[in-house]
């Protein structure tokens, strides 16, 4: 026995030596090697740890409980002789061969969850604190935001995926659109043609989509190393996603996540982020999954696929999305075996084998080397609540799906799911299969639905509680955080408030796809709660918040901010805080103070919440307006006025409704000024007129319909024509008297005229008796207006007693021929007199039928409203008119007692004269019946025949030919027929003169029209088939004839009740015929039409003429680039011309593809409506629009002359191409030049004109034409630069005029740039900026003019140069006429080039000073006849970019600005602002001789005589007269004519307008004379 023991208890050497080899690979495999211990610690000291010496206690005591229960030895603990290992390591070997092995034992529970270095493997569920950057998790999508995607992760965990961490392709787009974003920005691009199109991530993912994410922070807004908020960041980027993962490690039936590279024709070529471009994914069409479209699928998108397969090389993996195929098991589409553990990442499916149950999870392995654990939730018997060792034993093989890496976690482990959605890949648990439908578990129980009773079905001791909420197959979770408002210590699954069983209230806070499990919280505040998320709160809903902010501006306070839940708040904007204008609203709402409010809008998306504080609208009991859906017309509701214009107001509602408020529905009254009566923010009461729900739009009354107006309303349509009333007298004017009706409050009108039968004079006394609150009775109602609710009466004795009688005529019924009636006269005209009478019945009393004599007074001796009694002379039924006569019985004609027999005759019946000579009685004409007809009158659309006398009949210009080929005259069918015809016809119906429709013969009035055919077919036939519109088929061919034009259509005729629209793209192939329809297609015209669309329900019908027309309208993805089709002119702009193809389809003509030549693009030249010929250039298909084109290349003949070729792209432009464009936008740094749809250049200001421009954006304008050559083409920057300058543009360009070109004798044509009395300067056309000075004694031969009365700024002059300085750049013109020949002229034409591009410069200051020195000094120039040294010499300045440069050469002075002489400045003030002063008064002495000659005294002869005997010769003479006479025509005329002489064309046009400003505005003749010489002036030259 003892040695038994000590056996047992002594382990061998082989145990000892294999349990210190494992402790020494345990110690190897420690990520941080403990420090040495010491065997004997100082001072008696434990080398345990205070957890290890809590572990032995806690083992002792149960050892000893064990043993006392079993009366057995406890079992030893496998770590129990650790301690004495080293005594046993020196042992010899033959003791340890003697020992016996040990035989194998059942593992026990607790061992079998070991490692193969003795440490236990731990149940850990993914929880916050153990998720930790680097981790990866399986998660599936459940919410899709405009910038984010959330994933639901394992145990009620949520992470973000940022639109930037989903994949390079989708980073790559959104980077390209923020660069084209700032791109055009910066070239100020900014029309409507210029748009960025976002990312929406909603047609990159699925909501339950399961994807693998890798952690990147769990932590937000942390800085300074302070603790940041809980926020799970992750990234699904394929190259995060499959960290760790190489090239050898991709076997069959891995899961790998890959997003879309590229969409090809049969499958996607995928990326994997495996960091080698070797490798790529390809993944079949059909293994995209069910509902999955691969048009739909867009690149960058990410998926977590199969493998399936690899090819030969491995350089291609095969790949699936096909979630039914992945989630199957039973076909073996997990991992069986693997190359290193680096395949098992999230998502893969696994086979493993139990090693532990607990009842906190299980624990296993996968192949036999990797640890995996299940927690509570994922094995798969929370939602049952069952026990797990009920379910699991060790031993048992059983399929899950990794779900989470635990990178800290020592030893490596896995979390795996057993839950069977997540391994079949479903987006969430399945119903069970007795139920019908598989509802989603959101749509079943949406968030924030209070629970009533939720019972409990599994506690989870410390962590929460299992409910069931009422779905079947899906639980609710409750952490124990969750179940009270305060804390709780413990949960039991037996024992307490919360043990299995007990029921209680919850409330649904969301739902983890990944669990399968709702979350629900049991707090008593949380249930209590109002609202939970915005989604909660209803717009129109009234709510209690509290003010949390005041809003505060430069104008007071804007906006409250008002919480109305925990995180829940919204903005009362400053129009809704009353009902009126709060001076101090500061005063009234405090921050903290409660208040009453009512939700006026919510956009879930960006959180956002309006309220109003209205008390109109919080107390209102009105219905709500949140929808335009149901809304219908006379619904009242009240509104906020938010925007006042001149032509109405528009109304603000709840949530996007919006009502506009005309000027006219404002009030029963006239409104000038809308804003005087309303104000923004205004509550008022408006009436739905009309809702268009389709364009969401809605125009709203005020004037309300009120109990009384109702009342008003029922009492006018209960009163007949004819009634008495009684009425107080409310106004009086001079005309009529307004009357307020007894006993319903309506208003009525009294005539003065109508109240009496006698004279004018009798009326007037009669009413100046009436007085206002006079009552007044027997009025008779003559006539009402309902929609104003405004009576007409009358109180004439003559309408009273035929009231009284019965006799009074209401409406055409009551007129019988040969009755004496008794109206009054509404109008006089010269053919007769219009007599109406009640119910607005009137009949004509020609000037024949009057008493004898009238027909010679004045207006017949009627007026207007007088008294009048006359016979019925003859009733014309069809046509509802009468005519009346007031002469005896006797004086009436025989043919007038013709027409009464004939009348008589057809009251009763009785055929008189029939054309058929067989027919007797009306009753004849049935249906079908075979008769004929005589032609009264021929018109556009019909034939008027006549059956017999006094019956009418009509034929319709379609009952009249078989077919199309019949009609010899298309545009004039019924030219063949002739009046008298007789025609053989058949009866079809009566004509129905309201709806132009015919109607059976039991319709048949007192005056039937007959509607008759002739056609042959029909006549041959007794079977008669009439066409109706339910009759028409689509695709039927039949002929049509015009029956009215419109602008845009041609409504036509197929049958006498079947009318058709054919619309003017459709009318013909030729285009030219469609530019006037209405002479190409005449009223009446016959055309082919085939049946486009046949609408019964709405009785419309649409047909085509075209023989290209198809039965279906083109869309827009049946177009193709290139065609060319008909379009119609729907709107034309100075840019563009915006063309109709057909009712969907519509694109714009731009400028550069108006015409072939530039210069002939003109949008002006179409019209509205005008149909043309289009050729279609651009399909842009994501935003459905159309770029179409006029250039005669592309819509007639491709080999035309082209001028101006179309530029698609920077591929058609090279460097150095001259082009044409138009400016699209003058921006500060240039222009921007149109060149193609999407080509625009760039031009700088430094190469848009060889000349210096001071006021350059002056010269261009947008849509103006320029041409200009290409200097830089940029296709990574998509830019394209150009240049204007005819330097590079023009090869034979002549550079513009230098002063080095000037020679003494030269003539040359300029402007002048300044006048002053000294002088003027001028500046040469066609030079650089070149200028002078012409002195007042070279302007004329005779006496030295003032030049302030004889030249303007800007007069175009000839000049001579007279004197060049070219030391220091000085130039001396002249203007007098004897320094001009005619061959001067013809050298000036043939040398100048006639341009104006001189540039003006002024520098004001310099010439101020030097033309006030000049005006001192001016007197030194009298007297002297030709030019002294320099002074006549003029000074070019070169421009440049910057200002005007003074180039001098002159060494004696160091300012080089020419000379000074006479105190004025001779470059004309051009001298640059650097310059110094001018010269002193010495320096200027010292340069003018100040000795003149001194002459003779001489006799003055006087020479006027001669210089009127010859009269004017000179500029000089004409100035010189028109001072004395400013009014005479002749003497301007003559001065033109001196100006005609000298070929100056430009200064006699000026002297015609100078002199149209000068002439006194009386002397009208002398003024014309001008205008007429002017005319002749333009109309020469």
């Amino acid at each position: 026995m003892t040695s038994t023991k000590k056996r047992k208890s002594a382990p061998s050497e082989k145990d000892r030596a294999g349990k210190k080899q494992k402790l020494s690979e345990s110690a190897r495999n420690t990520p941080v090697a403990r420090k040495e211990e010491p065997a004997f610690p100082r001072g008696g000291a434990s080398v345990l740890t205070p957890l290890e010496q809590k572990q032995i206690q806690i083992q002792a005591k149960n050892d000893v409980l064990f043993e006392q229960s079993t009366g057995k030895k406890a079992p030893q603990n496998e770590y129990e002789n650790d301690e004495n290992d080293s005594d046993l390591l020196n042992q010899p070997d033959d003791t340890a061969l003697k020992v016996k092995r040990r035989p194998r034992t059942k593992s026990k529970p607790g061992h079998a969850g070991q490692t193969s270095g003795g440490k236990p493997v731990r149940v850990e569920g993914l929880s916050y604190k153990r998720l930790v950057p680097g981790s990866l998790v399986l998660g599936q999508v459940a919410q899709i935001n405009k910038y984010d995607v959330a994933l639901s992760l394992p145990n009620n965990l949520t992470g973000y995926v940022p639109i930037t961490s989903v994949s390079d392709q989708l980073s790559k787009k959104v980077e390209r659109l923020a660069e084209q974003e700032v791109e055009d920005n910066y070239t100020e691009l900014g029309d409507d043609d210029s748009h960025i199109t976002g990312v929406d991530l909603n047609s990159y993912f699925a909501v339950g989509q399961y994807l693998r994410a890798f952690v990147v922070a769990t932590e937000k807004d942390a800085a300074n190393g302070t603790k940041g908020r809980r926020h799970i960041e992750l990234s699904i980027n394929p190259r995060q996603a499959n960290s760790g993962l190489q090239t050898s490690d991709i076997i069959v039936d891995t899961m790998i996540q890959a997003s879309v590279r590229s969409v090809e024709d049969h499958g996607l070529v995928m990326e994997l982020g495996m960091g080698e471009d070797t490798v790529r994914g390809f993944m079949s069409s059909r293994e995209l999954g069910p509902n999955v479209v691969l048009p739909q699928i867009r690149e960058g998108a990410v998926y977590l696929c199969l493998v399936t397969g690899l090819s030969s090389n491995g350089n291609v993996v095969k790949l699936s999305a096909d979630t039914l195929k992945a989630g199957n098991l039973k076909k073996g589409h997990f991992l069986t075996n693997a190359p290193n553990i680096d395949c098992f990442l999230p998502g893969t499916a696994v086979e493993c084998l139990v090693s532990e149950v607990t009842s906190s999870g299980i624990v296993g392995k996968a192949m036999g080397i990797l640890d995996l654990t299940a927690d509570l939730i994922h094995s798969g018997t929370a939602a049952i609540g069952t026990d797990l060792e009920s379910k699991f034993a060790a031993g048992d093989k059983v399929k899950g799906r990794i779900i989470c890496s635990f990178p800290d976690a020592e030893p490596r482990k896995l979390g795996i799911s057993l839950l069977e959605h997540v391994i079949s890949l479903h987006s969430c648990p399945s119903s069970p299969k007795s139920e019908s439908k598989n509802i989603s578990p959101t749509a079943a129980l949406q968030f924030s639905t209070i629970i009533p009773e939720a019972k409990v079905v599994k506690v989870e001791p410390g962590v929460g509680l299992f409910l069931n909420v009422g779905v079947r197959g899906t639980r609710g979770y409750a952490h124990i955080s969750r179940i009270a408002d305060g804390k709780i210590e413990t949960l039991a699954q037996d024992t307490g408030s919360y043990k299995v069983g007990t029921i209680h209230k919850a409330r649904v806070i969301g739902y983890n796809y990944m669990d399968g499990l709702y979350i629900v919280s049991m707090e008593p505040k949380i249930i209590a709660q109002p609202f939970l998320s915005i989604d909660d709160v209803q717009v129109g809903q009234i709510v209690k918040g509290t003010i949390q902010k005041l809003l505060i501006n430069e104008n007071g306070i804007s906006g409250i901010i008002i919480t109305i839940a925990d995180g829940i708040t919204g903005l009362v904007p400053e129009i809704h805080f009353s009902d009126i204008h709060l001076q101090h609203p500061e005063k009234k709402f405090k921050e903290g103070a409660s208040v009453t409010a009512r939700v006026l809008s919510k956009i879930p998306a960006k959180r956002q919440l309006r309220f109003t504080l209205k008390k109109a609208l919080v107390n209102s009991d009105d219905a709500i307006w949140k929808s335009y859906d149901t809304i219908h017309p006379g619904d009242e509701a009240p509104g906020t006025i938010i925007n006042i214009t001149p032509s109405g107001a528009v109304a603000q509602f709840y949530g996007p409704v919006r009502g506009f408020l005309p000027v006219s529905e404002m009030s029963e009254s006239y409104i000038d000024d809308p804003k005087k009566h309303f104000r923004v923010g205004q509550v008022v009461k408006v009436r739905a007129v009309s809702v268009d729900t389709a364009e969401k739009r809605m125009i709203v009354s005020c004037k309300i319909l009120s109990v009384s107006n109702t009342a008003q309303q029922e009492h006018l349509q209960s009163l007949a024509i004819g009634a008495f009333v009684t009425g107080k007298v409310s106004e009086k004017t001079n005309d009529e008297i307004i009357l307020e009706l007894e006993g319903s409050g309506l208003k009525g009108v009294l005539p003065s005229e109508h109240l009496s039968d006698g004279s004018a004079q009798k009326s007037s006394a009669a009413a100046k008796r009436i007085r206002v609150g006079q009552d007044m009775k027997d009025l008779i109602v003559l006539n009402k207006s309902e929609g104003k609710r405004l009576l007409q009466v009358s109180s004439k004795p003559s309408l009273l007693n035929a009231a009284r009688a019965g006799k009074l005529i209401k409406s055409f019924e009551d007129i019988q021929e040969g009755t004496e009636v008794d109206g009054y006269v509404n109008n006089v005209t010269l053919t007769g007199v219009f007599v109406h009478f009640a119910g607005g019945t009137s009949a004509l009393l020609l000037k024949t039928q009057l008493p004898n004599g009238a027909s010679s007074l004045p207006d017949f001796g009627m007026r207007r409203n007088q008294s009048i009694s006359a016979r019925v002379l003859s009733v014309d039924h069809a046509r509802q008119r009468f005519l009346l006569t007031m002469k005896p019985i006797d004086s009436i004609k025989p043919a007038d007692a013709g027409q009464k027999v004939a009348s008589a005759g057809v009251t009763e019946d009785i055929l008189v004269d029939p054309v058929d000579g067989a027919s007797t009685n009306i009753d004849d004409f049935s249906v079908g019946k075979l008769t004929k007809a005589r032609i009264n009158s021929i018109k556009e659309t019909q034939l008027n025949v006549q059956l017999a006398n006094g019956v009418q009949g009509r034929i319709d210009v379609s009952e009249v030919f078989d077919d199309l080929a019949d009609i010899k005259d298309r545009k004039n069918p019924l030219k063949c027929f002739r009046p008298k015809q007789v025609l053989a016809v058949r009866v079809l119906g009566i004509h129905d003169s309201r709806n132009h429709r015919f109607l059976p013969i039991s319709h048949r009035g007192k005056a039937p029209v007959f509607e008759l055919t002739a056609k042959p077919r029909d006549l041959k036939s007794t079977d008669l088939d009439i066409l109706t519109v339910d009759k028409v088929q689509v695709g039927s061919v039949h002929v049509a004839f015009v029956n009215n034009v419109g602008e845009d259509s041609v409504w036509v005729n197929l049958s006498p009740n079947v009318r058709g629209r054919i619309k003017a793209l459709e009318l013909s192939d030729d285009i030219s015929v469609l530019k006037d329809l209405i002479k190409n297609f005449p009223i009446g015209s016959a055309l082919k039409a085939k049946v486009v669309n046949v609408d019964i329900a709405n009785n419309r019908l649409d047909l085509s003429a075209r023989s290209t027309s198809s039965q279906k309208p083109m869309t827009f993805s049946e177009l193709s680039t290139g065609a060319v089709l008909p379009g119609r002119v729907t709107k034309v702009s100075e840019r563009q011309v915006m063309v109709q193809l057909n009712d969907t389809l519509s694109g714009s003509v731009n400028l550069v593809d108006l015409a072939d030549d530039y210069s002939e693009a003109n949008p002006t030249i179409y019209e509205k409506n005008q149909i043309i010929r289009v050729c279609v250039t651009h399909i842009d298909a994501p935003n459905k629009r159309l770029s179409l084109s006029t250039r005669p290349s592309k819509v007639l003949s491709s080999s035309l002359p082209v001028n101006d070729r179309e530029i698609t792209g920077l591929s058609d432009l090279a460097v150095n191409d001259i082009l044409q464009g138009f400016v699209k936008n003058v921006a500060d740094s240039g222009i921007f030049v149109t060149l193609g749809n999407s080509v625009t250049a760039f031009v700088r200001v430094s190469d848009l004109s060889d000349l210096y421009l001071k006021d350059w954006k002056s010269h261009f304008e947008i849509d103006q034409l320029v041409k200009g050559k290409v200097i830089e083409v940029d296709t990574a920057l998509n830019h394209v630069q150009m240049s204007l300058k005819k330097s590079h543009i023009d090869s034979t360009y002549k550079p513009p005029l230098t002063f080095n070109d000037m020679t003494v004798g030269q003539i040359v044509a300029g402007k002048i740039r300044k006048v002053e009395d000294f002088g003027v300067f001028i500046v040469v056309d066609d030079s650089a900026n070149v200028s002078g000075l012409c002195h007042r004694t070279q302007m004329a031969d005779g006496k030295a003019p003032d030049p302030q009365k004889l030249y303007d700024e800007g007069d175009v002059v000839k000049a001579k140069v007279l004197k060049i300085d070219r030391e220091k750049k000085r130039m001396s013109f002249g203007l007098k006429a004897s320094f001009f020949t005619s061959e001067d002229d013809s050298d000036m034409h043939e040398n100048s080039r006639h341009r104006s591009a001189s540039v003006n410069r002024e520098v004001g200051e310099i010439e101020d000073t030097l033309a006030a020195d000049a005006e001192e000094k001016s007197s030194d120039w009298e007297g002297i006849d030709e030019p002294q040294g320099g002074d006549s010499d003029t000074h070019m300045d070169d421009a440049e970019d910057g200002g005007v440069d003074i180039n001098g050469n002159s060494t004696d002075s160091p300012l080089q600005s020419g000379l000074n002489a006479g105190g004025f400045d001779w470059t004309g003030g051009l001298a640059s602002t650097k310059d110094q002063e001018p010269q002193s008064e010495s320096d200027i002495q010292a340069s003018v001789p100040k000795k003149k000659k001194k002459r003779k005294p001489e006799i003055q002869i006087d020479r006027t005589g001669d210089l009127d005997a010859h009269g004017p010769q000179s500029t000089t003479d004409f100035e010189r007269l028109l001072l004395g006479q400013p009014n005479s025509s002749v003497l301007w005329l003559g001065y033109m004519a001196l100006q005609l002489q000298l070929s100056e064309i430009d200064r006699a046009r000026d002297i015609a307008e100078r002199a149209l400003r000068t002439i006194h505005i009386r002397e009208q003749d002398e003024k014309l004379n001008v205008w007429v010489a002017l005319l002749n002036l333009e109309n020469t030259y």
